[in-house]
C-alpha cells in the first residue's frame, strides 16, 4: 500500500466507528419503537375484546346469564378480594393451589430430567423402558384425576399426582432429547482428556441440554395448574379449583371466569420469573431484538 493511501484509509476507518454506534442506537430506538407498538396493540385488543363483550351481553346480543360480562367478574374479584370465598380468604385459594402446582411441579421437573438424561445416555434403559413410556404417553393423563383422588384423598397429595404426571412426559421428552443431541465432538474431546462418564453427564451432557429443559419448563408449569385446578375441581376442601365447581354449581358463570382470570394472573406471573432466570442463565444467548 502507497504511503498516499494510507491516511486516506485511517480516515474511512475513523469514520466507520461512529457509524457503527449510529446504527445501533438506530437499530435500539427500532426495537423500542416496536416493542412499544406491539404492547399498545396488544393493550388495545384487549380493551377490544372486553368492551364488546360488555356491549353485546347488555344488548343480549349474547345471554348475560351463561356468557356474563366484564363488569360482573370484575365485581366477583372484588368481593373475594375484600370480603373473602366462601371456604375463606381468597389469598388462601390461591396459595393452596399454587403450592400444590409448584410441588407437583418441581417432582415432575426433577423426575423429567433425572430419567431423560439417563435414558438419553444409556442405550440399554432407552431400549426397556421406551415401550413403556410411550404406553404411559398415549393414555390422557387427566382422567387419571379421579384415580388419584381415590387413592390418595380429598388432600393435596391427589392434586400433586396430578400436577406430576402432566409434568413429567414434556420435561423427560426434552430431557432426552437435549442428551441425544449433544454435540459427539464434545464427548469425544472429554474422554480424550480423561473424563469419566460421571463427568461427561454431568460437565457435557446436562449443560448443553439446559436450554431444551428450560424449554420444556415454560409449557410445564402451566401444566401444573392445571393437574391441580383438575385434581381439585373432582375432590377437594380448598382452592381455585373448588371455587370453580362451586360456582358451576351455583350456575355463578362470573365466578368461573374470575377464577379463570385469577389464574391466569399467576401463570403469567410464573412464566415471568421463569423468563427472567432463564435470561439470567443464558446470558451469552442474543436476544430477539439483537438478531
Amino acid at each position: 500500500m502507497s504511503p498516499d493511501i494510507m491516511p486516506e484509509a485511517v480516515v474511512a476507518l475513523t469514520m466507520t466507528e461512529p457509524g457503527n454506534k449510529g446504527r445501533a442506537h438506530s437499530r435500539a430506538r427500532a426495537a423500542r419503537r416496536r416493542k412499544a407498538v406491539v404492547v399498545a396493540a396488544r393493550a388495545l385488543l384487549l380493551v377490544t375484546v372486553l368492551g364488546l363483550w360488555e356491549v353485546f351481553a347488555r344488548a343480549k346480543v349474547i345471554d348475560p346469564f351463561n356468557f356474563s360480562m366484564p363488569s360482573k367478574i370484575w365485581d366477583q374479584i372484588y368481593t373475594w378480594v375484600m370480603h373473602g370465598t366462601a371456604l375463606g380468604s381468597l389469598g388462601e385459594q390461591v396459595w393452596y393451589t399454587l403450592h400444590e402446582a409448584l410441588l407437583g411441579w418441581v417432582i415432575g421437573v426433577i423426575a423429567g430430567v433425572v430419567f431423560g438424561i439417563a435414558l438419553g445416555r444409556i442405550a440399554f434403559l432407552a431400549d426397556v423402558f421406551g415401550p413403556y413410556i410411550k404406553v404411559l404417553n398415549s393414555i390422557p393423563r387427566i382422567i387419571l384425576a379421579p384415580i388419584f383422588v381415590i387413592w390418595f384423598g380429598l388432600g393435596p397429595a391427589s392434586k400433586v399426582a396430578s400436577a406430576v404426571v402432566l409434568v413429567f412426559f414434556p420435561v423427560f421428552f426434552n430431557a432426552f432429547q437435549g442428551a441425544r443431541e449433544v454435540d459427539r465432538n464434545l464427548v469425544a474431546n472429554a474422554r480424550i482428556l480423561g473424563a469419566s462418564d460421571r463427568r461427561v453427564t454431568l460437565q457435557v451432557v446436562i449443560p448443553s441440554a439446559t436450554s431444551w429443559i428450560f424449554t420444556s419448563l415454560h409449557v410445564s408449569f402451566g401444566f401444573a395448574l392445571i393437574g391441580a385446578i383438575v385434581g381439585e375441581y373432582i375432590g377437594a376442601t380448598k382452592g381455585i379449583g373448588l371455587l370453580v365447581a362451586q360456582s358451576q354449581g351455583t350456575f355463578n358463570a362470573a365466578g368461573v371466569y374470575a377464577a379463570m382470570v385469577i389464574l391466569a394472573v399467576v401463570a403469567l406471573l410464573a412464566e415471568g420469573l421463569l423468563t427472567f432466570a432463564e435470561r439470567r442463565i443464558f446470558r451469552w444467548k442474543p436476544s430477539d431484538s439483537d438478531r
